[in-house]
């Protein structure tokens, strides 16, 4: 669920009343990960890829208290899930948006994620999560990319991490990775620990088999 907040009751009030009325108040920082073990895992465990990195990023996003607090049409509001958006190219040849709730539990979420992806593609139709605080994602695997920047609008302020394909070495796998956030919530200094933790999260990785 969701509920409004008082900003100037909040620890983001200073930043509402900096950014809230800013034409461009969103942040890109980028970081080069290395997801070696997320590669590995993936192949051992047959879980999809991009499943496990967005489980990463929900995990990894679940341990920072900004994440759960938006600006929305100029009001702070307060979440108490996160769930996290793909884009998914459906039946007809479009693409449609799916939200897939977060759970601490990966095989759970890659259940969901698989059931829920599937569905969108078959029935060309797009799914929301309202009560959950929304982090997209948009994974261009097709090609290496340094960066993303994404457009902004003052219809999405949710936070953002987009990837392309990863770049694999001869000792390491590497993935350049851009995150998107609302200034009013996060600063410069949560946005760089989410991305930390994400390092983080996919460095403990473990395969259910692995002693």
């Amino acid at each position: 669920m969701k509920r409004e907040i008082n900003p100037q009751e909040s620890n983001r009030a200073e930043a509402f009343n900096m950014w809230m009325s800013s034409p461009m108040p969103m942040v890109t920082l980028v970081k080069t990960l290395d997801v070696s073990r997320m590669v590995k895992v993936s192949k051992k465990s047959g879980i999809k890829y991009t499943s496990i990195m967005c489980w990463c990023i929900g995990k990894a996003a679940s341990q920072i208290e900004e994440f759960y607090t938006l600006p929305v049409d100029g009001k702070l509001y307060r979440y108490a899930k996160i769930a996290i958006n793909v884009i998914v190219e459906n039946s007809k040849g479009g693409i449609n948006s799916c939200d897939i709730p977060f759970s601490d539990d990966l095989q759970q979420f890659s259940r969901d994620y698989m059931t829920l992806t599937a569905q969108a593609a078959n029935e060309c139709k797009s799914s929301f999560l309202e009560d959950h605080l929304v982090i997209g994602t948009s994974a261009m695997i097709q090609t290496e990319l340094d960066c993303i920047v994404n457009q902004y609008t003052d219809q999405f302020c949710n936070p953002m991490v987009m990837w392309g394909k990863y770049r694999q070495g001869l000792f390491k796998t590497i993935l350049p990775v851009s995150f998107q956030f609302h200034h009013v919530q996060m600063d410069g200094g949560h946005a760089a620990r989410f991305l930390q933790c994400l390092q983080d999260e996919i460095n403990k990785l473990k395969y259910k088999q692995e002693v």
